[in-house]
C-alpha cells in the first residue's frame, strides 16, 4: 500500500482539508496501529517509508503530527465529513 505524498506535519486547520481527505487511509492506518500499541518506529517505516534510524527526529515528528491529526479527525473532523455528505 502506498502513502500519498506527505508533509512533515499536516496543515493545522479547524476544518477538514484536502490534505486530510488524501490521507484518510493513512490516518486510519495510524489509528489502527495506535490501538494495537505498535511501536512508532515500525509504523513510520511501514506507513511513511521513513527510516527512524537515519532521521529519528523527523520520523518521530511525522508520526506524531499525523497521529494527532488522525485523532482530531475522530473527535472533530468527522463533523465536516458528515455535513459534506448531506449536501
Amino acid at each position: 500500500m502506498t502513502t500519498p505524498a506527505f508533509d512533515d506535519c499536516p496543515p493545522a486547520s479547524d476544518v477538514v482539508t484536502s490534505y486530510d481527505e488524501r490521507h484518510f487511509v493513512t490516518y486510519l492506518r495510524l489509528l489502527d496501529a495506535a490501538a494495537e500499541a505498535a511501536d512508532w518506529r515500525e509504523v513510520v517505516r511501514i506507513v511513511f517509508g521513513l527510516d527512524p534510524e537515519v532521521n529519528p527526529d523527523r520520523a518521530r515528528l511525522v508520526h506524531d503530527a499525523h497521529l494527532a491529526r488522525a485523532k482530531w479527525m475522530t473527535e472533530m473532523g468527522f463533523r465536516d465529513l458528515l455535513r459534506a455528505s448531506r449536501n
